[in-house]
C-alpha cells in the first residue's frame, strides 16, 4: 500500500465538506445576497447590480426553472430582471438627443 504523498487508505474524508453544496447555506446565502443586490440596484447602479442580482438569483434557485424554489432567490431573480430592464430604459432615455431626464 502507498500510504505516503496523498494515497492514504481512508479516501478524501474532509473533501465532502469542501465542494459546493446543493442544497445547504450557500443557496440561501446566495439569495439573500440577490435580494440586496436587486434592492439597491433601484437606487444606484441598477445597471450592475440589476445583472448581480439575476445571476445570484439563478444560482440560488440551483440554475433550474424546475423543482423547489426558495422565496429570496426569486425574489432576487425577480427585482433583478425588473430593474436590469428600467436601467436600460433609463439609459436609452438618458441617451436620446435632446431629452433630459424625464
Amino acid at each position: 500500500m502507498m500510504a505516503g504523498f496523498g494515497h492514504g487508505t481512508r479516501g478524501y474524508p474532509r473533501s465532502r465538506s469542501r465542494t459546493w453544496s446543493r442544497n445547504g447555506p450557500d443557496r440561501a446565502t446566495l439569495g439573500i445576497i440577490g435580494v440586496v443586490c436587486a434592492i439597491a440596484g433601484f437606487f444606484v447602479l441598477g445597471i450592475v447590480l440589476g445583472p448581480a442580482a439575476v445571476v445570484c438569483g439563478w444560482l440560488a434557485m440551483g440554475r433550474s426553472w424546475t423543482g423547489d424554489r426558495s422565496v429570496p432567490a426569486l425574489v432576487a431573480l425577480v427585482l433583478g430582471a425588473i430593474d436590469t430592464l428600467l436601467a436600460i430604459l433609463w439609459l436609452a432615455g438618458a441617451a436620446a438627443p435632446g431629452s433630459g431626464m424625464f
